[in-house]
């Protein structure tokens, strides 16, 4: 194909084309994947239209606008002109697409719920189930919850190429069945029977990266825009192996001499290349989803006005499709969508699903007649059974096979929800023969079994899927999309972003400590503070007890921006897109500056003020000191916003243990005053060697070390510390530091391996 153009200049801009091209046929492969030719307007107004070489991954944004506008100008039918003219491409040179076939076999899942007055959430059955389930498992008690069937022996096959829609009551298992085809099944539930992607299990490949589920929730960033949050999902997603099929279609194409579509060419590179900001492929997604007029607005929280609900819908679903998997479960996807946005959603996947050989299967709840014509098969769950299973057009047979018909002024999809309900059933009977009788689901499962469209299935299910004819791209074996730098590096710049978009709670936090620290200096100023009396000691031992506290405190909002994350990165782990490692070193290593600069304000403003020991290098000693203890405050915060992942819970917890540390820590209550008992304890609270740390520094100092009197006891500093406790000797001044590190270090690795382990509330 070649590109047509108007205008005088339509011969020059020809051959300037076939030139540009033909240089780029002389690169290396590896090159010319990441070369394309597009056109440039010049001149006033634009009137000149030039024909470029570009490097996809650096192209300017108005040359992606013009490209864009030029293979999609109204995106509802030329999108499906630009498909068929992709797969056009690839198929005349031989390349076959990969292609997947999910099975499921006599799957049941079952799970335990407390049911009746017990299930609902209030403060004595939050109690009592919390005793239970300690009970449980030291073995003292059986636990009250009672089975619940979710799904009862379901089988089917999901096939490639197909529109599936997945119907049915609410409760009636589409987002269990959804998840357990995706792989996302909570491990609670009991999970019996069998399900293959192509003839493999689970364990011969990752279901989370060959499949991609969209959840009815949609939890995002509500700091970033539509752009940014596009952006990020197709960062750690990656192009999965598109990138070397456009190789392989070069290779090709070249070897039979044959010149694309320019225009389809720059797009099929810009759209596959792997690049930092894969623009060109984002501003695709939005303009086919329709969120063009939206695309630079947050998406907006609880706290913050952003875009509309089902404008939010479809980033949801646009997260997913900017990555490359070839088999989808989207669940509820309409959910606040009117019925034309939602058809034209949906004719986009379907076309998807005809041309690009991809599965699909869409869960919706009430679609539009005009809607339900899309979808080329069905499934239909009723009390956690499959009712029916194949081509729309055969489903309203089967139930006039059994009795019932669908009015002509009805839904198709309507009728098939009601028609299993014994509340509803009674006004589609028509047989005027029989009298009606309720029909039970248990009954509409067996007569599939014997209906020609049943027999056809599970004849098929009979036979194994021939693993030797899966595509070998068809499936991931790799549990990542990208390197572990790469990964750091978007999760790195996602947090800084979510730094500067809350730069006001910073900023807060900043002024909030300064003024603290003004306070200080005001309260315990230098005029008043002898240096040489213990009534002195223990004013400045009172003065740095201050400092402490002011840094440990400071950092308690981070508990709420903690558990505020945790949503979308519970939700972004269990799709993979990166470890829990990825998104905790940036926290800790970005809370770092953070540290510093409030650190440092608060021993600039109090450290000479108060007149805290002389000397540049006491100075900096407290500050290293104050350092260590705001680090270690902020790692066990986001340790206990994970751990508690509810932000009054996560607060108690750390309150709780924040108290622990002070009563331990050696300045409230006197080491000697601890009883031996839980002595061992004032060894392993941090408070304790913080505040060693800054008392040592400060009372080692040669002008504490004067006698008390005339007596020849120890120095007044001295006398001090032994009087609250404390160590005597410098070095313990560095054995504070290592450990208030350690702590760090510590409370960093916990709140990794929660993040790991933990599953969100």
């Amino acid at each position: 194909m070649r590109r047509s153009s108007l205008g005088s200049s339509e011969e020059a801009a020809a051959e300037e084309e076939e030139l540009r091209w033909a240089a780029i046929e002389r690169l290396p492969t590896r090159r010319r994947v990441r070369k394309g030719i597009v056109l440039k307007r010049y001149g006033e107004g634009g009137g000149v239209v030039v024909p470029v070489e570009v490097d996809v991954r650096k192209m300017e944004v108005k040359d992606k606008v013009m490209l864009l506008e030029s293979l999609l100008k109204v995106p509802e039918t030329d999108n499906e002109d630009l498909l068929r003219t992709i797969r056009k491409r690839i198929d005349r040179v031989g390349i076959a697409i990969p292609k997947i076939e999910v099975r499921f076999q006599s799957l049941s899942i079952e799970g335990e719920a407390y049911v009746g007055n017990r299930a609902l959430p209030t403060l004595l059955n939050s109690t009592l189930n919390a005793i239970e389930g300690v009970l449980k498992i030291i073995g003292l008690s059986s636990s009250k919850k009672t089975t619940v069937k979710i799904l009862q022996d379901v089988s089917g096959i999901v096939k490639p190429s197909r529109l599936t829609l997945l119907l049915g009551p609410p409760g009636s298992g589409k987002t269990t069945l959804l998840k357990a085809l995706a792989g996302k099944l909570d491990k609670n539930l009991k999970v019996s029977g069998e399900i293959t992607y192509c003839g493999h299990d689970f364990t011969e490949f990752i279901p989370q990266r060959t499949s991609a589920y969209i959840s009815q929730h949609d939890l995002h960033y509500g700091e970033m825009t539509v752009r940014e949050t596009l952006e990020f999902s197709r960062r750690c997603l990656g192009v999965g192996s598109r990138q070397m099929m456009l190789e392989e279609l070069l290779r090709r194409e070249k070897t039979a001499g044959i010149v694309p579509n320019f225009d389809v060419d720059a797009f099929m590179k810009a759209t596959t290349v792997a690049t930092k900001r894969a623009s060109l492929f984002i501003d695709y997604v939005i303009k086919i989803l329709g969120l063009d007029i939206c695309v630079d607005t947050v998406v907006g929280d609880e706290m913050r006005r952003g875009i509309s609900g089902g404008q939010k819908k479809r980033v949801t679903t646009g997260e997913m499709l900017t990555g490359p998997a070839k088999v989808f479960f989207m669940d509820e996807i309409s959910t606040g969508l009117d019925s034309s946005t939602t058809y034209q959603i949906v004719n986009y996947l379907k076309q998807i699903a005809h041309i690009m050989d991809e599965t699909l299967v869409i869960s919706l709840l009430q679609p539009a007649p005009e809607t339900f014509d899309l979808f080329d098969d069905i499934i239909l769950l009723s009390e956690g059974k499959i009712v029916y299973q194949g081509p729309t057009e055969n489903v309203l047979e089967f139930f006039e096979s059994m009795g019932f018909k669908c009015p002509e002024r009805k839904g198709t999809a309507d009728f098939l929800q009601e028609v299993t309900s014994a509340k509803d059933q009674l006004y589609y009977w028509f047989d005027g023969n029989k009298p009606y009788r309720y029909v039970p689901v248990t009954e509409f499962v067996s007569a599939f079994k014997s209906f020609y469209i049943g027999k056809d299935l599970f004849e098929e299910l009979r036979h194994p899927f021939d693993k030797g004819g899966t595509h070998p791209a068809a499936l991931e074996r790799m549990k990542y999309a990208i390197s572990k730098w790469e990964l750091f590096r978007a999760c790195f710049a996602r947090e800084w972003l979510w730094m500067k978009r809350n730069s006001i709670v910073f900023v807060f936090k900043t002024v909030q400590i300064a003024i603290m620290a003004m306070l200080a200096s005001s309260v315990f100023v230098r005029t008043k503070m002898e240096s040489g009396q213990m009534e002195g000691a223990a004013k400045y031992g009172g003065a740095l007890f201050f400092s402490l506290n002011n840094v440990l405190f400071n950092g308690l909002p981070e508990i709420a921006m903690t558990t505020m994350k945790l949503p979308v990165f519970f939700k972004q782990r269990d799709l993979l897109f990166y470890p829990a490692w990825a998104f905790a070193l940036p926290i800790w290593l970005l809370s770092i500056p953070v540290s510093l600069m409030e650190s440092g304000i608060l021993s600039i403003i109090t450290y000479y003020p108060i007149g805290f020991a002389p000397g540049a290098c006491r100075f900096l000693k407290q500050f290293l000191a104050l350092f260590g203890i705001h680090q270690m405050s902020l790692s066990l915060y986001h340790f206990a916003g994970v751990l508690g992942r509810i932000e009054v819970i996560a607060t108690t917890i750390a309150t709780f243990a924040l108290l622990v540390f002070f009563v331990l820590g050696g300045y409230i209550v006197a080491r000697y005053d601890i009883a031996s008992w839980i002595r061992w304890g004032y060894y392993i609270s941090p408070v304790m060697y913080g505040q060693n740390a800054i008392a040592i520094n400060e009372f080692l100092h040669e002008r504490w070390n004067m006698p008390i009197g005339n007596s020849t006891e120890p120095s007044i500093g001295i006398a001090f510390l032994e009087q609250r406790g404390m160590f005597t000797t410098e070095r313990w001044y560095w054995i504070s530091i290592v450990a208030l590190f350690g702590f760090c270090l510590l409370f960093n690795l916990l709140f990794i391996l929660a993040l790991k382990y933990l599953k969100r509330k």
